[in-house]
């Protein structure tokens, strides 16, 4: 069904709608290439909300030259107007004779008509090309419109005993700081970074990006039942700080928000936050991919829901003994209550071991 030079072009385009990963949310990071005689005419990526789409950037660049060529596009082109006008309109009006996807809007607002009408315009389309990479690429925007909650992942840096911090809660630092930039790497490309209040106490963490560029800062997130954050804490530094809480307090709400934060109540019938609403409040937020960086008992948490979609670890070539788990969880008499996992990546980062993983049922 696809030649050589659709994968091709393909991969372009693909590579075009990365370099929109720190930049894009709460839209797809999407790349656009404009092909006429098997020449590449035009190309472009969507770089920020609000802004141009990437099939708009593409038929910019290439002009009348798009009539009669084919759009190889990472994502179904738009079929609704949003904040910009419908990019499948804009394609129709310059003539392209085929329109290649890699993969469907999974927004209700589009799925599948942005293609129904560059069809019903008399457009070739075709959708299915590298699907798995694209999805890939946008994995939590996917999550977001799929399942109405972001896309969670989970960081831990932990020594080869599996231990995460010493009894007193210290942990800084267990890791080098090539995987400290990394890490900075994965909170760049989240729409929002999720701790604990165990970990603004022990650690007062920024918890914002600094070792990489970014033109953003993603929003700090912290489940505090109790109130155990004080207004002094640096997380609520420069804004951009929703704190959530499980019952209400309207001094300590007062003081919180007088530091800059944002304060939400979302109790569950333990008088702890109710996890799987904080993560439909974020997914009406607009935040796809959720990182996480927090201490073992909201990590546990976080397990025992089954709200953790991806394990990004990183292993020091050290050993602790004793110290804190990765996360307490139930103890299992039999090894057929274990919880697998697959390993997607494995790599050296500087004198450190990183593994990205899945829990096989997400």
């Amino acid at each position: 069904m696809f030649s050589a030079h659709d994968h091709e072009f393909m991969a372009r385009a693909l590579r075009l709608a990365e370099r929109g990963l720190y930049t894009t949310t709460p839209n797809p990071r999407v790349g656009c290439v404009l092909v006429r005689d098997d020449a590449v005419v035009g190309e472009g990526w969507h770089e920020r909300a609000g802004e141009a789409h990437a099939e708009i950037h593409a038929l910019n660049a290439a002009g009348n030259l798009a009539r009669g060529g084919t759009a190889y596009v990472t994502l179904e082109p738009c079929s609704h107007h949003g904040r910009t006008p419908p990019c499948a309109g804009a394609l129709i009006a310059a003539g392209v004779a085929r329109v290649v996807a890699a993969m469907r809007d999974p927004n209700p607002q589009v799925a599948g008509q942005g293609l129904a009408q560059l069809a019903a315009a008399g457009i070739v389309v075709a959708d299915g090309l590298l699907a798995q990479e694209a999805r890939e690429l946008n994995i939590g925007f996917v999550s977001r419109m799929e399942r109405g909650r972001p896309w969670l992942r989970l960081k831990l840096a932990a020594s080869l005993d599996g231990k995460t911090a010493l009894n007193n809660g210290r942990s800084q630092w267990i890791t080098g700081p090539e995987a400290r930039r990394d890490g900075h790497a994965w909170r760049a490309r989240a729409c929002a970074i999720l701790t604990g209040a165990g970990t603004v106490r022990d650690d007062d963490p920024r918890l914002n990006v600094r070792d990489v560029e970014t033109s953003r800062q993603p929003l700090r997130v912290v489940v505090d039942s109790h109130f155990e954050t004080p207004p002094t804490a640096r997380i609520l530094e420069g804004g951009k700080t929703l704190l959530v809480a499980a019952k209400e307090d309207a001094p300590k709400i007062a003081a919180l928000r007088a530091a800059g934060a944002e304060v939400i109540v979302l109790p569950n019938p333990q008088g702890k936050v109710d996890l799987a609403r904080l993560m439909a409040t974020l997914a009406g937020r607009g935040v796809n991919e959720l990182h996480v960086e927090a201490g073992h008992k909201l990590n546990g948490s976080l397990m025992r829901e089954g709200l953790v979609d991806e394990l990004l670890l990183y292993y020091a070539p050290t050993i602790l003994g004793s110290g804190r788990e990765m996360f307490p969880l139930p103890e299992i008499a039999d090894l057929a209550g274990r919880r697998d996992l697959k390993i997607l990546d494995l790599r050296r980062v500087g004198a450190d071991v990183r593994i990205l993983a899945r829990p096989l049922a997400a």
